[in-house]
């Protein structure tokens, strides 16, 4: 990803000298090593001071303004990473929660809880307007603002200037989704385990490009916004999201501190529909090599990023992740292999996937060929888990959009009637039948077809 804090010199300067592969690590790497806001040094001022009629709390947007200037609005209103997340911490069901997890303090005091439902700097680093009850406010995603809160209002400001003084750069795909994951999965600092979800935390489930198009955004893709940041690819953030998520994941099972609930592995890596259900329902299914009886990993974003490599990455390395796929699944099973070596190895692969997508511009015959490909897998019975069929659900409908903005949908109406009908299958985790999705699956492929062929 093409940072703007780095000048279009010295990117011209890299490109003769070293290769186009190595350039795309650097700037992979740089966006990995962003400090994420929370952890941030400055002070975290609080959302008040972006609430005034005349920076970003008028209530419609201002004529020849090349922001809304309605940001605030937007994100108090109808986004729920405002007062909301906070204040669900308050509900009956987040208080017992924290009893039932034994926590000293109630959901709504607990650093556990705060740190993901609120922006919950330190207290040294909180300014005097500063209110935790704000929930996930600006600074959560755009960073203390100490730094560039006036600066970025001063004539002749630009966007550069602003990262410099730090400012988080959320338009970069692979910072975003760093960011967004740091919650909605977790990371070394935050993360939802077993043990939460087993004293009444939701199952997380989460893809970037689907939760951001929800948000909904308080920002408009424009040539000025080109201009200041770069290049908006919605295809390029959902692939980041897909192949950061499953990274994580791997970061989980090689981390001998997360890993392990007492006797038993972390247990909210693996797929939880394959223990949470009947005993009559025999699920088992050799799609992933491995005997039956194993608990089965959560392969829902390495099944969507083995479609997105085909994509980007010449035919013997894309079988090369495939197999590492494999590999990792029969290894963390206990049916070959070391589960730590196999998982060094994928995680190697999808840090080198990362730098590739970070830079890669698909064309609409990528996206239909993602397209087949999810319809196929599933169809084969990729997706007999729920979380896979989940995450295959909002990729084809992120691809489906995404065409649909091209206008290179012959008949969207049709497609999104198929779309329907396949997120009526994954509607209720508890009741989702496999059969059924490969049904609609299959109709959606046909759909598909039928518009190819006209």
């Amino acid at each position: 990803m093409l940072h703007r804090t780095l000048t279009h010199r010295f990117i011209c300067l890299c490109l003769s000298v070293v290769s186009v592969v190595s350039v795309f690590q650097l700037f992979a790497s740089t966006a990995r090593a962003q400090t994420l806001p929370y952890a941030a040094k400055g002070q975290h001022l609080g959302v008040v001071n972006c609430a005034n009629s005349l920076c970003h709390g008028s209530v419609s947007p201002w004529k020849d303004s090349n922001i809304l200037q309605n940001e605030y609005v937007t994100w108090s209103r109808v986004d729920k990473h405002a007062t909301r997340a906070y204040h669900v911490l308050l509900e009956e069901r987040s208080q017992k929660i924290a009893r039932n997890l034994g926590l000293k303090e109630p959901a709504h005091q607990a650093k556990l809880c705060l740190d993901c439902h609120a922006h919950n700097p330190p207290a040294a680093q909180r300014g005097e307007r500063f209110k935790v009850a704000d929930g996930v406010s600006c600074e959560a995603c755009h960073g203390p603002a100490e730094g560039w809160i006036q600066s970025h209002v001063a004539p002749r400001a630009t966007h550069a200037d602003s990262l410099k003084r730090g400012l988080y750069p959320t338009s970069d795909p692979v910072a975003q989704a760093r960011l967004c994951l740091s919650c909605h999965f977790g990371n070394r600092d935050k993360f939802v385990t077993h043990r939460m979800m087993g004293a009444g935390h939701p199952r997380m489930s989460f893809e970037l490009d689907t939760f951001s198009q929800t948000q909904p955004p308080h920002f408009v893709i424009d040539a000025d916004w080109v201009k200041r940041k770069r290049d908006w690819d919605s295809v390029r953030v959902w692939a980041v999201g897909q192949a950061l998520a499953a990274g994580e994941l791997l970061d989980v099972l090689l981390d001998p501190k997360r890993s392990r609930d007492g006797l038993f592995p972390e247990l909210v890596v693996f797929d939880c529909h394959a223990c949470h259900h009947p005993m009559s329902d025999v699920r088992w299914s050799p799609r992933t090599q491995t005997s039956p009886g194993r608990i089965r990993l959560n392969d829902s974003n390495l099944l969507m990023l083995r479609q997105i490599v085909r994509r980007v990455s010449p035919p013997e390395e894309a079988n090369g992740f495939a197999q590492r796929v494999n590999e990792l699944h029969k290894a963390v099973a206990g049916d070959g292999g070391d589960p730590h070596e196999a998982a060094r190895a994928m995680k190697s692969a999808i840090d080198e996937a990362v730098a590739r997508l970070a830079a890669h511009s698909f064309r609409s015959e990528d996206l239909r060929a993602m397209l087949r490909g999810l319809v196929e897998d599933g169809v084969a019975g990729q997706y007999r888990d729920y979380a896979g069929a989940e995450q295959a659900t909002m990729a084809i409908g992120s691809l489906l959009a995404f065409l649909g903005r091209r206008g290179e949908l012959k008949d969207a109406r049709a497609a999104n009637a198929a779309l329907d009908r396949l997120h009526e299958t994954v509607k209720d985790d508890e009741k989702y039948r496999p059969e059924r999705f490969q049904a609609a699956l299959s109709g959606l492929g046909k759909t598909l077809q039928d518009q190819e062929t006209r």
